[in-house]
């Protein structure tokens, strides 16, 4: 989701931007040397041990990020908090503690208060880690960012020459849905800088699984030379099915008017009868919201044609 770009956000755009950021991420953390790996370990604690600083000591004047902190255990938790709420820490093998100067910021991809709620996760822990909740929405949910966040990912990885995408690439990366979030999207940047073999990345550089649907819907109609009025007309029916054939819902979906919907509705979705029917019948409708009908929207009109 992209989680630790908004705490490097957060900790650049603060006062403690010009000390360290340490990340860490706490599903990977053996229970056996959590405190270790946390807090350090004085010289010769144990034979061939040498002595270490841990993460907080390592984020001195900065900022600690501790990502996926759902994942760690009870007992984690408990030496976790003492450490949080004294902001102090104690090396393993130590004989004192000294106090630390750092911003922390926790993350996770799971309800906390969920958790607590079923005593995964202590309450105590809990509220210590809540003093600013934001949420960061999956990549899916905002997609007008991504092509903002593809193009500073080929920035990023280019190495000589300055790439840039294909409208039919661009389209094919807004229309994804991103399982794997802001990482999925990095890796595939990634990829297509190292396969690119000219300066514009095309759709045909993306991997299947992100131009399948895509190809699939678009390329097809190409090669028929379908007509936009044709795709409307597809598209119409196919948001008044998600409707559950709700005209008025489709409207406000759709951002028409009732009398512009009935027209696409008319009007026939496939080549073949578009062709037979080029030539409008008298008294039919064009499929284009005009001054008047603009600020009528899901308002049932009924259009009859009288000859004579």
């Amino acid at each position: 989701m992209g989680k630790e770009l908004v705490a490097r956000q957060i900790h650049d755009l603060s006062s403690r931007c010009n000390g360290p950021f340490v990340a860490i991420n706490c599903a990977a953390l053996v229970e056996t040397l959590l405190e270790a790996e946390l807090f350090g370990i004085e010289e010769r604690t144990a034979t061939g041990v040498r002595g270490r600083r841990g993460k907080f000591e390592h984020a001195e004047g900065g900022t600690l990020f501790l990502d996926e902190v759902s994942d760690l255990s009870l007992s984690a938790q408990a030496k976790l908090l003492r450490a949080i709420q004294d902001l102090a820490v104690e090396r393993v093998g130590g004989t004192g503690s000294h106090r630390v100067d750092l911003r922390i910021v926790a993350a996770t991809n799971r309800s906390l208060l969920g958790l607590v709620e079923r005593q995964l996760f202590r309450p105590d822990l809990y509220y210590r880690l809540s003093g600013v909740d934001i949420r960061v929405p999956a990549l899916r949910d905002r997609r007008a960012d991504i092509l903002e966040i593809g193009r500073y990912f080929l920035e990023r990885h280019r190495t000589t020459r300055a790439l840039r995408l294909s409208a039919a690439a661009a389209d094919a990366l807004v229309a994804y849905d991103w399982p794997g979030n802001v990482r999925e999207l990095e890796r595939l940047m990634e990829r297509a800088v190292a396969l690119a073999s000219t300066d514009v990345i095309e759709l045909d550089d993306l991997p299947l699984r992100v131009r399948g649907e895509y190809a699939t819907t678009l390329l097809p109609s190409i090669e028929r030379r379908d007509t936009m009025r044709a795709w409307g007309s597809r598209y119409a029916r196919l948001v008044l099915e998600r409707c559950e054939g709700n005209k008025r819902e489709a409207c406000r979906v759709l951002d028409i008017s009732y009398h512009t919907l009935q027209a696409y509705l008319r009007y026939p979705g496939s080549l073949a009868d578009a062709e037979n029917a080029a030539r409008p019948a008298e008294g039919s409708v064009e499929p284009v919201d005009s001054p008047d009908t603009a600020n009528s929207r899901c308002v049932p009109t009924a259009v009859t044609h009288t000859s004579g």
